[in-house]
């Protein structure tokens, strides 16, 4: 965790997103909760050990709720806060600034493509 006082606004919430799976773990439990097993399948690529890590950093900080169910066997799910829901929120408008980026980098890579292509 970072020290304080935070310089400003954006550098006190980079601090809870930080790295690169943070996001995409608020992501995937933006629908609602969910299991480890089932988190982990949403985010292929991130290994059990990073999810873990990410998880507790995400509970420390008040992002995501952690509840055990007393059962065998044993039953864990994940959930946002309050908290968690407002920044997923807050994240919309960049999820948007990145989806047009998708779109211009594809456009951009057909137009290269194409200008390459052999006339028929």
């Amino acid at each position: 965790m970072k020290q304080r006082p935070y310089q400003c606004g954006i550098d006190a919430a980079v601090d809870v997103i930080d790295g690169k799976w943070k996001v995409l773990v608020l992501w995937a439990l933006d629908s609602g909760a969910r299991r480890f097993g089932e988190t982990k399948r949403l985010l292929p690529g991130i290994s059990e050990k990073v999810l873990t890590q990410q998880l507790r950093e995400l509970e420390a900080d008040g992002i995501v709720h952690r509840e055990v169910y007393d059962q065998v066997p044993p039953k864990v799910e994940y959930s946002l806060t309050e908290r968690g829901r407002a920044l997923n929120a807050a994240l919309a408008p960049l999820n948007a600034w990145g989806k047009e980026r998708i779109a211009l980098l594809e456009a951009e890579e057909a137009a290269a493509v194409s200008a390459t292509a052999p006339a028929a």
